[in-house]
């Protein structure tokens, strides 16, 4: 996409100017998004996207600016408007930095995991194929439930190819397909209505959705929405908690997973900043952030740095082990690269993120969990929630949850909230399930939204602050 030689004279030119390091991140993207209502399309969407971010880095001070044009003339103004924002350049350090010129190594790709697409956004599959699966889809919901009033599936597909060169030297490349599946179910009671809904993707084409039992799906679509319907409403107070594996593991990504990225690490801003090798939760806690799953959608063959992807474990029988690290934390912090430099496009210069994150398996049963506790909450599916930055403060929504009577699940009940921290819950969990499974979700932070994994086993936490309205 980006001429070898252009690059690598914007990369001369920027060391010239007396940056550190400089890189180019080239992005070419298409996205499709299809919408069907009932029988009905709704949307049918489709846009390309072209782009160049450029990053100059003088000691950890970072410059940043992107561009549609590849143009010379224009390429050259940004690393020019770049450098002159940096105060600190001398005559001395843009002499030495012009005699680092290099040629560019391309990466060996033959230790990455490939994660393949058969059918990807730009491979054979009609619209009207996909189209009259997203009809299928509502006619299984429609069918499940006779209070099903409304039936609505969406589908987004994406391929973005990406080009990263940088002044070390690096020539990297590699060609995404992601695909993401979401159907909903709308049901209706008297004056009672509630919404049921659940997810499928991956770093991967059609082919995910080839082997889909419509049915089971639907069923399972709107037996949340009715049990949301008619459940009772929650009793607020401090208990035991099960959650649910899969999604349940949102709240270990939003309260401590970003704790643990450098970009929160490297400003002192998470509470596990200075405690490497120190226990942080109970030793039955081991947690992984993993980008090279096969075809996961939190999945990499390399992060947006040009680095390859790697198994990150981060926490190991209660202790703190590892943080997620870029390159700029790298510089910041000492620690080692992990492959976590991400970003949602070149309209972002990257920063550590997380990619598919869970916590790993013990040897419980969900029923020996349930059967310890006389009175708690068994939170089955998670939603969203709000976390504060730093403290890992956080209050996340049970969309489907059972209290817990004499250890047996009891009465379905709505309403109920999950409030505490993410150091306070780690040290609480005292059973981990066997059960471990993994869900889509999309995470916002400094560097843009992007697909990433959350997981976890079903676990369950001695003491939560359930927030409920009854």
């Amino acid at each position: 996409m980006l001429n070898e030689s252009l690059a690598k004279e914007l990369i001369d030119l920027s060391l010239e100017k007396g940056a550190d390091f400089c890189d180019i991140f080239v992005e070419e993207s298409e996205q499709q998004n299809i919408e069907v209502q009932n029988q009905k399309v709704e949307q049918v969407s489709t846009g390309i996207d072209f782009g160049i971010g450029i990053r100059l880095i003088y000691k950890t001070e970072v410059y940043y600016g992107y561009t549609n044009s590849l143009k010379k003339d224009d390429l050259f103004s940004i690393v020019k408007t770049l450098a002159s924002a940096n105060s600190n350049q001398t005559p001395s350090s843009m002499l030495n930095r012009k005699q680092k010129k290099s040629n560019f190594t391309t990466l060996d790709k033959k230790s990455l995991t490939f994660h393949q697409a058969k059918y990807g956004l730009n491979q054979d599959v009609s619209l009207d194929k996909k189209i009259a699966f997203l009809k299928k889809t509502n006619e299984c919901i429609s069918k499940a439930n006779s209070l099903v009033v409304k039936a609505k599936s969406n589908i987004v597909q994406k391929h973005q190819k990406v080009e990263i060169f940088n002044s070390h030297g690096l020539k990297a490349s590699d060609d995404r397909h992601y695909l993401r599946f979401i159907p909903l179910a709308f049901v209706q009671d008297g004056n009672k209505n509630d919404t049921g809904m659940d997810t499928h993707g991956g770093l991967i084409g059609w082919e995910l959705l080839n082997n889909l039992d419509c049915e089971a799906m639907a069923e399972e679509v709107v037996r949340r929405a009715v049990t949301s319907l008619h459940a009772s409403s929650c009793p607020a107070g401090k208990m035991p908690v099960v959650i649910e594996n899969g999604f349940g593991g949102v709240i270990f990504h939003e309260a401590c997973g970003h704790l643990l990225e450098t970009t929160s690490v490297e400003k002192k801003a998470s509470v596990f900043h200075d405690k490497m090798g120190q226990s942080i939760a109970n030793p039955v806690v081991s947690a992984i952030d993993d980008g090279q799953i096969l075809n996961s959608w939190g999945s990499l063959a390399i992060d947006d740095e040009g680095h390859p992807t790697e198994t990150t474990q981060l926490i190991k029988e209660g202790k703190l082990v590892n943080f997620l690290v870029d390159y700029v934390g790298h510089l910041k912090t000492g620690y080692s690269r992990s492959g976590s430099g991400r970003r949602q496009s070149y309209k972002y210069p990257p920063a550590s993120r997380m990619r598919n994150t869970y916590i790993a398996p013990g040897t419980h049963t969900t029923e020996e969990m349930i059967s310890s506790i006389q009175n708690g909450l068994y939170a089955k599916v998670m939603g969203g929630g709000s976390v504060q930055p730093g403290t890992g403060e956080f209050n996340f929504a049970a969309l489907e949850s059972y209290l817990i009577k004499n250890g047996k699940i009891d009465k379905a009940v709505k309403g109920a909230t999950l409030i505490g921290t993410g150091p306070d819950v780690l040290q609480k969990i005292s059973m981990v399930g066997n059960d471990l499974s993994l869900a889509t979700g999309m995470c916002g932070s400094v560097s843009g939204s992007i697909p990433v994994t959350v997981g976890q086993p079903s676990i369950k936490v001695n003491e939560l602050l359930v927030g409920g309205d009854g």
